[in-house]
């Protein structure tokens, strides 16, 4: 087996996690694999090369990484200066018309666009940068809530923790599920989220200052093919149904049967951005029962039908 070469751009002041991340989910999947995978950290000067955090992260020049397979390129307050270097404008350009694919974690996406490499292609960004990415990149066609967009061999994702999403399914991609999947189990990671989930999840909107149905938000959120009456929540709260939910809707600001209806539009909506699964086996995965039940939640929820939520495949 031939090593993949990972390449991994850092520049003075980079989010440390948005590197060291995606780094230990490739350093486990070689684990699982061996000899699938080589990393090494490149900047514009070699040496130790300071995150914003303070700590420090050894790389190569970049001259090391000409011929990577994978060019990662980190986030952080350091890339406002990254994007406008012309010598790391350079790299990029060439690395990437050389690598198999080439990504960006959370800004790192405006080195790439700064670079040229996402006019015209799908990308996505730190929900926090969207209004200014948009605004400085209008060519890119801006998925702003999606967790990481693959546009032919261009990856882009969202802020920090997206990062390991982004490189556990580039190591599907190179290794299959049954290695991406020991990965996330080695880092813990609760399971691997599609792209297309949205960066805002339902669950985190109906939070408030108490977390007192916290646990059964997330319970409900993994039986959602499940029926989940009132009388179920309620059961599992030790509550009767009445006083359950009054307090739900106390806590939470919505009814347990919307609740229950925004996991199951989170969930949907996921699919059928990340996966090839049918709208029927779709909506019987998240509980809607029938395709037509999803369909007027869609309408009445998105303002679009579940089929406007299909992405095209690379």
């Amino acid at each position: 087996m031939i090593a993949r070469e990972i390449a991994f751009l850092v520049f003075d002041d980079f989010q440390v996690l948005d590197a060291t991340g995606p780094m230990a989910a490739f350093e486990i999947a070689g684990r699982y694999s061996p000899g699938a995978y080589r990393l090494r950290a490149v900047a514009a000067r070699a040496g130790a090369v300071r995150s914003s955090s303070g700590l420090a992260v050894s790389a190569e020049a970049l001259e090391a990484a000409a011929d990577c397979d994978t060019l990662i390129v980190a986030g952080g307050e350091g890339t406002r200066a990254a994007a406008t270097d012309a010598r790391t404008l350079a790299f990029v350009r060439a690395a990437a018309a050389r690598a198999r694919r080439t990504a960006s974690v959370c800004s790192g996406a405006y080195v790439l666009a700064a670079a040229g490499l996402l006019d015209g292609r799908r990308a996505t960004t730190h929900w926090a940068r969207t209004a200014d990415f948009a605004r400085r990149f209008p060519k890119t066609k801006l998925e702003p809530d999606m967790i990481f967009v693959r546009d032919g061999n261009v990856w882009t994702s969202a802020g920090i923790t997206a990062g390991i999403d982004l490189a556990l399914a580039l190591i599907a991609e190179d290794c299959g599920e049954t290695i991406a999947r020991a990965t996330a189990q080695q880092l813990v990671v609760y399971h691997r989220r599609a792209g297309g989930q949205s960066q805002f999840s339902a669950l985190l909107d109906m939070e408030r200052e108490s977390d007192k149905f916290a646990a059964l938000l997330q319970w409900a959120g993994e039986r959602l093919h499940e029926r989940l009456s009132v009388e179920d929540l309620a059961e599992r709260c030790a509550m009767s149904p009445r006083n359950f939910a009054r307090a739900f809707r106390r806590e939470t600001g919505v009814t347990p049967a919307k609740a229950i209806e925004r996991l199951r539009l989170d969930q949907a909506r996921a699919q059928l951005e990340s996966t090839a699964s049918s709208v029927e086996r779709v909506a019987e995965r998240s509980g809607f029962g029938e395709a037509e039940r999803m369909r007027r939640a869609f309408v009445r929820v998105y303002g679009r039908p579940p089929q406007d939520f299909r992405r095209k495949r690379a």
